[in-house]
């Protein structure tokens, strides 16, 4: 296909619905992707463990380089909108390895992140069954069920999927905000001056802390895999993009700001409360909203859950049709018009792990951890991949500008930087085995892609012979 000129619409359904989707829906996939109810009640206290009173400043710091890196999305989204998201991108600009590369370690992003917020959000159903009943369930079985729904929903319609979203969020971030402000209020209108002296804070403890602090953002981008099913794509997809990135940016420093403040205020250590919003709740002067908010967070885990298949299975779509996926991948449902196959696969996918994982015991937030560590090696990969493709994409389109080579060199220098904060020191414990796991699954994503070139080649040498002959 020649690239798209400047000014030229270029979509591509692959058999999706066209235009279905308002800007609010749209980007409601990449906000409920991110998650963000949970990151005040589960990543923050996790960030606060290593920055102490840098929190607030790590999460600065990883705003920062996400927006970097949604300028340069956002960039390419000007210009093409195909369900294949960053993968797309990659595949016209950077060779066929590289472009590969970026397909599995956003495969692997998006069904990691799934995993994840399936393991949190048997975590918090338990932990609100145990309070309403005196008993727990099954972890598996709750795994399972709320990835099957939301298998279902992802094959029934992609519209009823991003409404529910966006409804879901909305009412699970407003809760939050109420507390925020409340306590605030009650506070007084002063500053915190350890946090903003940074009093104890070390260097290491804050380079730690904002590797973490971006898991928080981690599929900011994902409204690029709606691709055509966007209305007016090439607007909608961009700005849903820069968008997310901004708020998330804001909702999540305020919410570090005031979360340390809080603690700091009964004398509680943020970093090893287990239910946080329960005691900034109390602190706010209204004890029953950290009840809603661990609601909030359970539902925010389920629509995050679908989310993550929603666009794990549009990233496995277009891997279907360049051949780095099974060809079945490539289905989509005559009525629906979703992709039934890929939906179903990655759905499995994102469950497996966690459903192992619990058998053997594992708490739901440590599933949260580890599953998200993994993911964010994946997003951190594509990021830095689709950036540096960035000045030669916009080459191809007559559409370069000397700033646009500015921005890709910082956002792919920042998350290389993150990167290397996540591989030094070795983190103890599971977490040190994270990157082997990520590096056996690329090279088995990469010697398929070998394998799958070679018969491809082999075939069309056949083909030429049986021409000539």
């Amino acid at each position: 296909m020649e690239p798209a000129r400047t000014g030229e619409v270029r979509t591509e359904d692959y058999g999706l619905r066209q235009g279905i989707l308002s800007p609010m829906e749209t980007l409601a996939q990449s906000v409920s992707t991110m998650a963000p109810t949970t990151t005040p009640a589960a990543t923050i206290p996790l960030v606060c463990a290593l920055a102490g009173n840098g929190t607030w400043l790590a999460y600065v710091l990883a705003t920062v380089a996400i927006l970097l890196v949604a300028l340069c999305i956002a960039r390419y989204a000007r210009l093409s909108a195909s369900p294949g998201s960053l993968y797309t991108y990659a595949s016209t600009t950077l060779p066929p390895s590289l472009s590969a590369t970026v397909a599995w370690s956003l495969l692997l992003a998006y069904v990691a992140t799934g995993s994840s917020v399936i393991g949190g959000f048997y975590h918090y159903a338990n932990l609100l069954l145990r309070d309403a009943t005196g008993h727990v369930f099954s972890a598996t079985l709750l795994s399972l069920i709320v990835t099957g729904v939301s298998i279902w929903i992802a094959w029934r319609d992609v519209k009823i999927s991003a409404r529910l979203m966006l409804w879901i969020e909305a009412a699970s971030v407003t809760v939050i905000v109420v507390v925020v402000a409340l306590l605030l209020f009650r506070h007084g209108w002063h500053l915190d001056f350890d946090q903003l002296h940074l009093h104890g804070m070390t260097g290491s403890g804050l380079r730690l802390g904002l590797v973490l602090a971006l898991f928080s953002y981690v599929g900011f981008e994902s409204a690029t895999t709606l691709g055509a099913e966007a209305r007016n794509p090439l607007k909608s997809i961009p700005r849903a993009v820069i968008q997310s990135s901004l708020l998330a940016g804001a909702f999540f420093t305020i919410c570090a700001y005031a979360e340390v403040l809080g603690f700091h205020t009964v004398g509680q250590d943020l970093g090893a409360s287990q239910a946080p919003m329960y005691v900034l709740a109390r602190v706010g002067g209204v004890p029953v909203l950290g009840l809603l908010i661990d609601i909030g967070a359970l539902v925010s885990l389920f629509a995050g859950t679908l989310a993550c298949i929603t666009a794990a299975a549009r990233v496995l779509l277009r891997m279907a049709h360049d051949g780095l996926a099974h060809e079945i991948l490539r289905t989509t449902h005559p009525q629906n018009r979703t992709p039934t196959y890929a939906i179903v696969i990655t759905g499995v996918a994102a469950v497996a792990p966690v459903a192992v994982l619990a058998a053997r015991g594992a708490s739901g937030l440590d599933v949260y951890g580890w599953m998200g560590s993994l993911a964010t090696y994946g997003f951190i990969v594509a990021y830095a991949l689709v950036c540096v493709a960035l000045p030669r994409y916009l080459r191809q389109h007559q559409a370069f500008q000397p700033s646009a080579r500015f921005v890709s060199v910082l956002a792919a220098a920042a998350m290389l930087l993150a990167l290397a904060g996540n591989l030094y020191p070795v983190p103890e414990g599971p977490y040190g085995k994270l990157p082997y796991i990520y590096l056996a699954y690329l090279a088995g994503g990469l010697a398929w892609f070998i394998v799958r070139a070679r018969s491809r080649k082999a075939a069309l040498a056949a083909a030429a012979e049986l021409s000539e002959s």
